[in-house]
């Protein structure tokens, strides 16, 4: 039980029974049996064996709240930017008639996808279908993708949108790519051409990565120390680097 008689503060006190709550919340959820596309693009294929064999994290590395109220901020963001994208009209597809995102599976479930949606028609200027990406970044991340591009500031999201034009056989138009700066609220767009060769490296990795987790082998390291900064906010550091 909350002691609300101590002295700590009433934001503190609230702040922790919300954290509680979502973490309570996101405990509950069912668990992802499959590698997620969305994290292909990340640096060290061993990561992504250890989130597709669903290993525990490090002590300490679960979701917080604070970040899990970050994680619900995107999602709040994304809604408001759907409502403002089609009152500019954009007809923008985020669900199918069965209130099923858009996405994809293949290898009988081991590698599925979920995109935000698809831009069918709207404002001249712009070729339809499109496949529609949206993020909401802090000030300096926006920044960094607002002077250097997504592919290169990015370069995960990069190879999230090329396959998910891959395999949705959105590849024909370039998708359009929308962040929010969270802190001033300035919108970034680009247009983003189907890397084929992107998509074709990303599909590469998920097929090693499940054919080893499988057969229990275990994928190199991205990195040979593990001080490096990848490795020290990786939440399976301890796990990857323990002595055998």
């Amino acid at each position: 039980m909350m002691d609300f008689n101590t002295s700590a503060s009433l934001s503190g006190q609230i702040s922790a029974l919300i954290d509680t709550g979502l973490q309570q919340a996101r405990a509950g959820q069912t668990k992802r049996l499959y590698l997620g596309a969305s994290r292909l693009g990340v640096a060290c294929e061993r990561q992504l064996q250890f989130e597709y064999a669903q290993a525990p994290v490090d002590h300490g590395r679960d979701f917080q709240g604070r970040i899990l109220r970050i994680f619900e901020r995107g999602h709040l963001n994304e809604e408001s930017m759907v409502t403002w994208l089609r009152g500019a009209g954009f007809d923008l597809r985020t669900h199918k008639a069965n209130g099923e995102q858009y996405g994809f599976s293949v290898a009988e479930g081991r590698l599925q996808g979920h995109i935000d949606g698809v831009f069918v028609s709207g404002p001249d200027g712009f070729k339809y279908p499109a496949l529609w990406e949206s993020k909401c970044l802090g000030a300096k991340s926006w920044r960094d993708v607002e002077k250097k591009g997504l592919a290169i500031s990015k370069p995960v999201y990069a190879a999230q949108v090329a396959v998910y034009q891959a395999y949705l056989e959105l590849h024909e138009h370039p998708a359009i790519f929308t962040a929010v700066n969270a802190d001033t609220m300035e919108i970034y767009a680009e247009l983003v051409p189907f890397d084929a060769a992107l998509a074709q490296r990303m599909s590469d990795r998920a097929v090693r990565v499940i054919t080893a987790t499988e057969a229990q082998e275990q994928l190199p390291r991205a990195y040979l120390d593990p001080t490096h900064f990848e490795c020290k906010f990786c939440a399976y550091a301890e796990r990857c680097w323990r002595p055998l």
